[in-house]
């Protein structure tokens, strides 16, 4: 079942197309993966279905409901959550309130100064031992590694219990162990028919995770099809292998 579609989907910079007339469609239960050269344009496609850019032209259609523009601060009703390629955290608060934050539809301020239903708790009590984090809970985020930010992001991501997850490069400067903590996570949410759109340049992580995959050239859709067919066609070897 088809969960998010975009057609023709274009935005530009000074003029230049960093998505070109771009149409993809993403399915319930499956991992999309979205790969190519850097500069290619796969982190301005994930921030145009995010909201975190308008679009120039185009539509994004979630559950067959086209837009024209979507709002950064609307995704949450949309059932759509994303991580960020630089991750953005609460750098002053805790592990803990860094997801009571997302988990409450309150600004930050006031979720700093009020008190959290038990409900909230646990939800980010899930969340946060599903990355291995809980028993950190309340040290600040500022303190924690570079591998442990990724991780607290993704456990945000986790606690918005979305329909589709952008998984913008969750796996960079990740350690083996955590790099299976977030695999492990990522085949879970497939098992709940969740829809990931994750963009990656692990090419190992790509080959086991995927079910489908989308190449992006220059802002233009390159290839499309199963890991096995896509990754051994000689265009994307020269493209995004550079060999």
């Amino acid at each position: 079942m088809q969960i998010l579609e975009t057609k023709y989907l274009t935005k530009r910079f000074a003029g230049v197309e960093a998505v070109n007339n771009f149409s993809i469609s993403i399915e319930k239960g499956k991992i999309t993966s979205i790969i190519g050269p850097n500069g290619s344009g796969k982190t301005t496609l994930i921030n145009t279905l995010s909201g975190t850019l308008q679009i120039d032209s185009g539509m994004i259609i979630i559950r067959g409901i086209a837009f024209k523009q979507v709002k950064a601060y609307e995704m949450s009703l949309y059932g759509i959550t994303r991580t960020f390629q630089e991750v953005r955290l609460f750098e002053q608060m805790t592990i803990l309130d860094n997801v009571l934050v997302v988990l409450t539809e309150r600004n930050v301020f006031s979720a700093l100064f009020e008190s959290h239903s038990e409900y909230h708790v646990k939800k980010a009590q899930e969340a946060l031992e599903n990355v291995g984090l809980w028993e950190k809970r309340n040290r600040l985020a500022l303190n924690l590694s570079y591998g442990q930010r990724k991780l607290l992001e993704i456990a945000r991501a986790l606690a918005m219990n979305a329909e589709i997850y952008l998984l913008d490069e969750p796996f960079a400067g990740l350690f083996p162990e955590m790099i299976k903590v977030v695999t492990s996570i990522m085949r879970q949410l497939r098992e709940e028919k969740k829809a990931i759109i994750l963009i990656e340049h692990n090419m190992e992580v790509i080959r086991e995770l995927s079910d489908y995959i989308f190449v992006m050239d220059s802002g233009k859709l390159l290839a499309q099809g199963k890991p096995n067919e896509v990754l051994k066609k000689r265009e994307i070897i020269e493209a995004y292998l550079g060999e």
